[in-house]
C-alpha cells in the first residue's frame, strides 16, 4: 500500500503499461489498490491503515525508477542562456516593474481592490506585512515610495464593522492622512481657516482645536459617516494628526501642552436627553440641558507607573480606561504579587470633573418630570460651564458599571454617562462676539431712529393687546442700568425689578412667558411650586465625593439673567424673606452643613400677583390690596397695577384682536410661521422683529455703559421731596432712597436703548414719567386724580398730543354714557355726543390750544369717534 500511495504521488499511474519477456502481460499498478482491497473486504489492510502508513516498505526502490517519458523539460518554458550579474539599482527596478505587472494582473483578475498593496503572502496569518519585510531590506528605501499607495474604496470596510476597520493600521493610516490635508489644506471664503485656527490656539497657549462637522462632511465624506459610529478611535486618530500638524507649524509647541484635542462643531442633529437610548450607546451626539451640579476638578489617572516593593523595577506604563483602574499583576523582574507603589514623578494625571445636566424647563412634556444625565468633563473642558448654564453639549454616549444599580435592580445595569467632547453655551451663541457685522450696522441704523424707545416698546409682546405701561417697564427691565461698587465695599445693583399686580385675565402669565423667550438666561418658577431652597441654595452629599455640596436654586441658576416668579402672592412668607437679600444686595449667604459661604444672584426679578380677594380695589391702596410687605414692595422699583376696566370701544377692539390672533395662527395658515400678528401701534410707531429685537438687547447690555455725570442734577432731589410728601398724606406705599436709585437705573436703561454715552434729560424726563405713572396707579381712586394734575408736567412727557386729547376725550365720553345710563336707562343710546367745547377747555388746561391735527388723525376712526363740524361735536358709535 506504501508502494502504491508513493507510485501515485510521483506520477506512475499514467505510465503504459510495461511487457516482460516471457510476453505475458504484467498488470499494471492501480493508484487506487488499497481502497480497492478495503471496499473488497481485506481486513489487513484495514488494520494496516488504523495503525498507520508505512512508507518505507521492500519495495522502496521502485519509486526512483527512470521514467524517461517524464524526466523531459519543455524547450518552450527553458531559459538556458548564460547571463551577467545585476548591478544592485538594475535589480531593484526589475522588481518594481514586476511587481506593477502583478498588480495589474491581479486587478484585472478581481483578486484584488483598487489601492491595495497586493502579496503573495497576505492569506498567512503569520508572516509580517510586506511593508514591514521591505524595510528591512538593504537598497529598498526608494522602492517603498512606490509601493505604499492610499486606500482609495476606504469605505469598503470588507466586512468589518466601522469600529474594527478604523482600528485596523492601513485604514487608520488612511484616516490620519485626510485629516491632515484637511486641516492642512481647506480653505473658506479665500483663507486657510484651520492654519489660522491652529495659529491663534498657540499663541492662546490652549490645546483645543474646533473642527467644523459640516465642513468636515463636504470634503471627506468617508471619514465624517465613520465619525459618529465610531467616535473613541475616531477622535483619537484626529488627535494625533492635529498633533502633527500643530509641530510641524511650531515644532516647539510640545513645551508647552503634549496633547492637542480636536473638537468637533455642529454635528447636525440634536437628540433629547430623553429620547437617549441603547441605540445610542457609543456614538458621537448632540444633546441640550441645562448645568444643575458641578464637581470640583479632580486629578485622574491618565497613564500611572508603579514601583515594586521588593525589587525597585518599575513597571508599567498603565493606561487608564474611564470605566476600570489598570492595575499590575506580577512583577517582569522578580515575578512577586507585590506589593506596588505608585511611582508619583513618571505618573501622570488629567483634569476631570463630573457635572449633571437637565432637560431644559420649556422643553418638557406636560406632567413629565426633566430627566438629566452625567456628563465627564476632561482636560481642558473643565469649568467651561457653571450651574444655570444652558448648554449644547457634543460628545460619546457611552456606558459603565455601577454595582449600587446592579444590587438595587437584581440584575446587571449599566450606568451612562456622557463624555464630553465639545460644549457650546447659549449665552455664548448671543454673546456680542457672535454678532456679524450686518448685525452691528443694522443695531447702529437702529439706533439712529429718534423713536427708537417707542418702537421698542411697541415690540414688547406683540400677541398682547394694550398695557403700554407694562411693556414699558418690561423693556426697561430688559435693557437694565449699571451695577456700581463704590470703593469695593459696598455694591449698588443695576437690575431692575418690576411687580405686576391686576385682575385675573390680564395677560399677566403671558407677559411672564414673553420674557422667558427673549431675555437672556431666564428661569421660569411660581410661587406655589417654589420653596426658600429652591429660589435659593440647598446643600446635598455628593455621590462622588461623598461630601457636603452647594446646589443651585432659580436665583442662582438666572445670575446675570431674569428669573420669572408667577404667583407670588401664593409663597409662604418664611419662603418669600429669603429673596430680601437676593433682591437687593443680590448675593445668597448660605451657612449650612459646615459650609458657609455667599453665592451671587445679579438677575433682574420680574414677579406677578394676584389681588386680595380675586380683583383689584381702586377704593383702597395698593398695600391694602395686595399681600405683600412694605420691605418686599420697596425692593421693587416699578410697580404695575394691571387694572380690567369695563370700555365698550376698548373690548370691541381687544376681541376683534384676539379673534384675529386665532385666525392669523391656525396650524392651517402657512404664512403664520413667517411673521408675527400685531395690531397696528396706535402711535403709527413700527414694530421691531424679534431677531433684530434680541440681538439689539444683547449688543446694548454688553457694549453701551452711559454716565450720569451730565444729568439734571437739582430735578431728581426735587422730585423725591414731593413724592415723600405725597406718599405721608395719602399713606400709600412708602417712599424711600430706593425709588432714587430707581430713577437712576431707569435713566440709565433708556439711554442705553438709544446707545447713549451720557444720560441726558431726555432719559430723565421718561424715567420720571414710569416712576409717577407706577406711583400714581398705586393710589385710591380719589386721590389718583388730585396726583395727575399735581404732577401733569411729569406725566406729558414724550406723550403725543394726539394721545392726550385721546385720553380727555376717552374720560368725557365715560362720563356721558354713565350719565345717560343714570338718566334713561342701560338700554338706550348708543351714540355719545360730546360738546367739542368741553373738549376745548380741557385741552387748555394741559397748553393745548390748536385741535385741528387732531381731527384729522387715524387715532378718532380707531376708537370710533367722529367730528362733526356743523354742530361741533363728537361722536361716538358704540
Amino acid at each position: 500500500m506504501a508502494e502504491n500511495i508513493l507510485s501515485s504521488s510521483f506520477g506512475e499511474p499514467s505510465s503504459p503499461p510495461e511487457t516482460p519477456a516471457g510476453g505475458g502481460v504484467e498488470e499494471p499498478l492501480s493508484p487506487f489498490e488499497d481502497e480497492r482491497d478495503a471496499l473488497l473486504g481485506n481486513e489487513s489492510v484495514v488494520m494496516e491503515e488504523e495503525e498507520g502508513e508505512e512508507l518505507f516498505g521492500d519495495n522502496m526502490e521502485r519509486d526512483y525508477r527512470p521514467m524517461p517519458h517524464l524526466d523531459v523539460y519543455d524547450e518552450n518554458v527553458v531559459d538556458d542562456e548564460d547571463y551577467e550579474a545585476m548591478p544592485a539599482d538594475a535589480r531593484a527596478a526589475a522588481e518594481r516593474e514586476m511587481r506593477k505587472r502583478d498588480r495589474q494582473e491581479a486587478l484585472s483578475q478581481g483578486r484584488m481592490r483598487p489601492g491595495l498593496l497586493y502579496d503573495e503572502s497576505e492569506d498567512d496569518e503569520t508572516a509580517p506585512p510586506l511593508s514591514s519585510r521591505r524595510r528591512r531590506e538593504p537598497g529598498m528605501e526608494e522602492a517603498m515610495e512606490d509601493v505604499v499607495e492610499t486606500i482609495e474604496n476606504l469605505e469598503d470596510q470588507r466586512g468589518h464593522t466601522v469600529r474594527e476597520w478604523v482600528s485596523m493600521a492601513v485604514p487608520r493610516a488612511e484616516i490620519k492622512a485626510r485629516f491632515k490635508r484637511f486641516l492642512a489644506t481647506h480653505i473658506e471664503n479665500g483663507t486657510n481657516i484651520y492654519r489660522e485656527k491652529i495659529r491663534q490656539m498657540c499663541e492662546e497657549n490652549k490645546e483645543s482645536i474646533v473642527v467644523n462637522y459640516s465642513a468636515l462632511a463636504s470634503v471627506e465624506h468617508v471619514v465624517a459617516y465613520f465619525l459618529p459610529e465610531a467616535p473613541a478611535e475616531m477622535l483619537e486618530i484626529f488627535d494625533e494628526a492635529a498633533k502633527e500638524v500643530v509641530l510641524s507649524m511650531y515644532p516647539n509647541y510640545i513645551r508647552i501642552v503634549s496633547d492637542i484635542h480636536v473638537r468637533i462643531s455642529d454635528l447636525p442633529l440634536i437628540e433629547d436627553l430623553r429620547s437617549l437610548r441603547q441605540l445610542h450607546l457609543n456614538q458621537l451626539i448632540k444633546t441640550t440641558g441645562v448645568v444643575t451640579s458641578s464637581t470640583g476638578i479632580l486629578p485622574q489617572l491618565k497613564m500611572i507607573k508603579y514601583d515594586c516593593q521588593k525589587c525597585d523595577f518599575i513597571l508599567g506604563p498603565f493606561y487608564q480606561k474611564q470605566d476600570q483602574e489598570v492595575k499590575p499583576g506580577n512583577c517582569p523582574e522578580c515575578q512577586s504579587s507585590g506589593p506596588f507603589e505608585i511611582n508619583m514623578e513618571q505618573t501622570l494625571y488629567q483634569n476631570y470633573q463630573k457635572i449633571t445636566i437637565q432637560e431644559s424647563p420649556g422643553k418638557v412634556a406636560a406632567g413629565r418630570l426633566p430627566r438629566s444625565k452625567d456628563v465627564i468633563l476632561l482636560a481642558d473642558l473643565v469649568d467651561s460651564c457653571r450651574p444655570g448654564d444652558e448648554i449644547e453639549l457634543t460628545g460619546i454616549y457611552t456606558h459603565n458599571y455601577d454595582g449600587s444599580l446592579n444590587t438595587a435592580n437584581g440584575f446587571p445595569v449599566f450606568a451612562t454617562v456622557i463624555q464630553a467632547n465639545y460644549i457650546v453655551r447659549k449665552d455664548d451663541k448671543m454673546a456680542v462676539e457672535s454678532l456679524t457685522d450686518d448685525d452691528i450696522k443694522m443695531i447702529h441704523t437702529l439706533a439712529r431712529d429718534e423713536n427708537i424707545s417707542e418702537r421698542i416698546f411697541a415690540s414688547m409682546a406683540p400677541s398682547v393687546f394694550g398695557h403700554e405701561d407694562v411693556k414699558r417697564a418690561m423693556a426697561l427691565s430688559l435693557f437694565g442700568g449699571l451695577p456700581k461698587n463704590p470703593g469695593g465695599k459696598h455694591k449698588v445693583r443695576g437690575d431692575i425689578n418690576v411687580l405686576l399686580c391686576g385682575d385675573p385675565g390680564t395677560a399677566k402669565s403671558q407677559f411672564l412667558k414673553y420674557m422667558e423667550k427673549i431675555a437672556p438666561r431666564p428661569v421660569f418658577t411660581t410661587g406655589q411650586g417654589a420653596s426658600a431652597v429652591g429660589l435659593t441654595a440647598y446643600v446635598q452629599r455628593s455621590p462622588l465625593t461623598k461630601e457636603w455640596t452647594l446646589e443651585a436654586g432659580a436665583l442662582v441658576l438666572a445670575d446675570k439673567g431674569v428669573c420669572l416668579i408667577d404667583e407670588f402672592d401664593k409663597m409662604n412668607d418664611q419662603d418669600r424673606t429669603s429673596i430680601h437679600e437676593a433682591m437687593e444686595q443680590q448675593s445668597i449667604s448660605i451657612s449650612k452643613a459646615g459650609i458657609v459661604t455667599s453665592l451671587q444672584a445679579r438677575c433682574s426679578i420680574i414677579a406677578a400677583a394676584n389681588p386680595i380677594g380675586g380683583r383689584y380695589d381702586p377704593s383702597s391702596n395698593f398695600s391694602e390690596n395686595v399681600d405683600l410687605t412694605e420691605p418686599i414692595l420697596s425692593r421693587f422699583d416699578i410697580l404695575c397695577v394691571v387694572r380690567d376696566i369695563v370700555d365698550p370701544v376698548e373690548d370691541e377692539l381687544l376681541a376683534n384682536f384676539v379673534v384675529d390672533s386665532h385666525i392669523f395662527h391656525h396650524p392651517s395658515n402657512d404664512s403664520a410661521n413667517e411673521g408675527q400678528f400685531s395690531l397696528p401701534s396706535r402711535n403709527n410707531v413700527e414694530p421691531i422683529p424679534q431677531d433684530a429685537l434680541r440681538k439689539y438687547i444683547v449688543y446694548a447690555k454688553e457694549r453701551v455703559h452711559p454716565s450720569i455725570s451730565q444729568m439734571d442734577t437739582d430735578k431728581v432731589p426735587k422730585l423725591y421731596a414731593e413724592l415723600r410728601r405725597e406718599s405721608l398724606r395719602t399713606g400709600s406705599i412708602p417712599v424711600t432712597a430706593r425709588h432714587i436709585e430707581s430713577l437712576i437705573r431707569i435713566s440709565e436703561a433708556h439711554a442705553k436703548m438709544h446707545l447713549r454715552d451720557f444720560v441726558i434729560d431726555e432719559d430723565v424726563n421718561m424715567a420720571i414719567r414710569v416712576m409717577l405713572e407706577s406711583f400714581i396707579d398705586t393710589q385710591k381712586y380719589s386721590i389718583m386724580k388730585t396726583m395727575r394734575k399735581a404732577f401733569s408736567r411729569y406725566l406729558a412727557y414724550k406723550k403725543d398730543n394726539n394721545e392726550l386729547l385721546l385720553f380727555i376725550l376717552k374720560q368725557l365720553a365715560s362720563n356721558q354714557m354713565s350719565y345717560n345710563r343714570n338718566r334713561y336707562g342701560s338700554d338706550v343710546h348708543d351714540i355719545i355726543e360730546v360738546p367739542e367745547e368741553d373738549l376745548v377747555e380741557k385741552a387748555r388746561q394741559i397748553n393745548i390750544h390748536s385741535l385741528a391735527s387732531f381731527y384729522e388723525c387715524n387715532l378718532l376712526a380707531n376708537n370710533k369717534f367722529s367730528y362733526d363740524k356743523k354742530r361741533k361735536i363728537i361722536i361716538q358709535t358704540l
